[in-house]
């Protein structure tokens, strides 16, 4: 065992609870959830952390009453039918040496009565935000009724054998509801003052205390900052922080940042936000209280974590991406092999991007989610027989495809025409806020050294060096290259995106951007832009730019960027023509021609067109695929898949 991190791997008692390290699994949403009932798939996820080396699992949300239905997959915790559920849960975290807690959750007023039909509760009635719905503003029978559910569900949670329960009280909870001077207007003994503020979470906290009995932990989450007015702050976290540890019933306190309704991008920050971002949070409460903190919030690497033990900013670190993109994040660090870590990139492409479309949970580079019970890294399918693999192109696509057919023991040679691997994500790193993209390809190149593949860089295969080899099967990963631009008429100042940073031509001081993707392909090049000086506007017809950063939380930052940085956006135009230096538009909804004069250039960001050549004159001759953009331009989380999916399949 490594000594480099003498805390991060060391036990800490929490409650009556020992655990084994310093490295938690903290809630977030999977989506795994079948019939409102916990699944075996989502027992297996948890299971591969915990195999992995994590401590603790903290379970997602579970509903706590039949008003709570913020979102189709939620738990229903309050039946008696999750116990046999829970217990093949916890049974199998628990082989791993592992302990796991379940999450209590009442999402309050941040929810959709078109689900349960029922009136959303909340501490006061007020009209959410985010969801645009009036609440009703609980009555004391009410409370007295969510109270007994808490206890009933944290009940259900002892009898399935779980180490210890967590209250939601940060981001979407009835809890925070009660406790901010945001959403709490009573004038009762639940409102007015922190202490009556507080007081229904002392009330649910001595509940389920008399369920669980002394050998269960209790903790709670906060929201360190909601960072709205009139809302919590950090001074009256540590407040509440107080509260907590002074009524008795807790064990450790778990610090969060930002909520549903407001700055939402905090909860879980993009590459625009420097990791470790929310750790000053949970340093001002560790300072207040002696019950043990969590901190979380981008936490990337093992030193990270280290770090902020060693300088008393918490007692645990919560690693959720970073766990969700590589398992064995705590066993690579026990084990000394912190550069094997398949760090995460903090996209938010495929975990937040997915399970905010109501998708299960994904991972742009990890393809086992959601399948741990059926394959894992150590337990890929068994070959029947070894065949020889020739794999050309080594972008993620090629690489994962190359990786993972060598781990299932074919021989496996892979042919990469530039001198390095990568592919186009080398060029999408380039860009403003992007960098951490680059991290795939570092990631997937340190399994490559690790692996048997023969990797030939500097060689363009054709089909006779392909056919030399001896194939069985070939695997055509060539990418794609970028589409022409129809409306630029052979103009030498129109450029697609790709093709500008690829050729980095001079530009003149005023560029135009029309972006018919909606992802960073025009954003990061738009910011880039701007932070060369240039005069830039940018169209789309679209509702609104930049559409598809909403799904990775980057779309309101970029926003506030553009703005700070004198972009024009303008949405709802289409391009219909370009002649030199003048760009003619027609307004999707009134029809008026818009014309753009003074134009020096104009940059495009549209579709790509597959390398498949290869494909076509291999086909008859030898087994052979397409991935990745080769069979069709996409994104870096359908490459890495793509190559997965096939390889496992040979």
């Amino acid at each position: 065992m490594t000594k480099e991190y003498p805390l991060l791997l060391s036990p800490l008692q929490v409650g009556p609870v020992t655990l084994k390290n310093r490295v938690i699994f903290s809630a977030h949403l999977t989506n795994l959830a079948e019939n409102h009932l916990p699944s075996a798939r989502q027992a297996h996820y948890y299971e591969e952390r915990a195999r992995g080396g994590a401590a603790l699992i903290i379970t997602e949300e579970v509903s706590v009453h039949p008003t709570d239905w913020a979102y189709e997959k939620l738990i229903d915790a309050f039946y008696s039918e999750v116990v046999p559920y829970y217990k093949y849960m916890t049974d199998r975290v628990h082989r791993h040496g592992g302990k796991i807690f379940l999450q209590l959750n009442h999402n309050g007023s941040q929810g959709d009565s078109r689900l349960s039909r029922r009136a959303l509760w909340s501490a006061s009635q007020v009209i959410d935000p985010l969801f645009g719905e009036s609440s009703k503003a609980m009555d004391k029978a009410e409370i007295r009724e969510l109270i007994e559910y808490y206890r009933v569900c944290a009940m259900y949670g002892r009898e399935g054998n779980f180490d210890g329960i967590e209250f939601q009280a940060s981001h979407s909870s009835i809890m925070r509801q009660f406790l901010s001077p945001l959403s709490n207007k009573r004038t009762d003994e639940y409102g007015g003052s922190l202490e009556n503020r507080f007081r229904i979470v002392k009330e649910i906290a001595a509940a389920v205390r008399s369920a669980i009995g002394p050998d269960m932990a209790l903790g709670i989450r906060l929201t360190g900052e909601e960072f709205a007015e009139g809302g919590l702050t950090l001074e009256d976290t540590v407040e509440i922080a107080k509260l907590v540890e002074k009524c008795g019933y807790f064990d450790y306190i778990n610090i969060s940042i930002g909520i549903a309704t407001h700055k939402l991008f905090l909860v879980e920050g993009t590459m625009r936000i420097p990791p470790v971002y929310a750790a000053y949070m949970s340093a001002a409460v560790k300072r207040a209280v002696n019950l043990p903190v969590v901190a979380v919030g981008r936490i990337k690497d093992p030193k990270q974590g280290e770090k902020l033990l060693a300088e008393g900013v918490c007692d645990l670190v919560g690693v959720v991406r970073g766990q969700i993109s590589d398992p064995f994040f705590v066993a690579k660090t026990m084990a000394g092999e912190e550069e094997k870590i398949n760090g995460c990139l903090s996209c938010n492409q495929d975990c937040i991007g997915r399970v905010g479309l109501n998708k299960e949970i994904g991972c742009v580079q990890n393809p086992y989610i959601g399948r741990e019970g059926e394959i894992a890294p150590d337990h890929l399918p068994k070959i029947s027989k070894a065949k020889k693999v020739v794999v050309v192109g080594a972008g993620p696509a090629g690489m994962e495809a190359a990786i993972i057919a060598d781990k299932r023991g074919h021989k496996v040679v892979l042919f990469e025409k530039s001198n390095l691997p990568g592919g186009q994500i080398p060029l999408a790193a380039s860009l403003p806020y992007r960098a951490e993209l680059g991290d795939s390809i570092r990631n997937l190149t340190t399994a490559l050294e690790d692996s048997d593949v023969t990797v030939k860089l500097n060689t363009e295969a054709n089909k006779e060096t392909i056919m030399a080899e001896k194939p069985d099967v070939v695997i055509i990963a060539c990418g794609s290259r970028p589409t022409p631009i129809w409306m630029a008429g052979g103009q030498p100042h129109v450029y697609n995106v790709t093709d500008w940073l690829t050729l980095q031509a001079e530009l003149g001081e005023n560029v135009l951007v029309v972006d018919q993707i909606g992802f960073y392909q025009g954003a990061a090049v738009v910011e880039l832009l701007a932070d060369m000086g240039k005069k830039v506007k940018m169209l789309s017809g679209g509702l609104q730019l930049g559409q598809g950063l909403g799904r990775t939380l980057d779309l309101e930052l970029w926003q506030q960027a553009m703005a700070e940085k004198g972009v024009e956006l303008i949405p709802n135009v289409a391009v219909i023509g370009i002649k030199g230096n003048e760009v003619q538009a027609i307004d999707n909804y009134s029809g008026a021609i818009i014309n753009f004069e003074g134009i020096d250039n104009i940059l495009v960001a549209t579709g790509a067109t597959p390398n498949d050549e290869l494909y076509k004159e291999l086909d008859g001759l030898v087994e052979v695929h397409t991935i990745g953009d080769a069979l069709a331009p996409r994104r870096l989380e359908n490459a890495i898949h793509d190559g997965f999916n096939l390889a496992i399949t040979l």
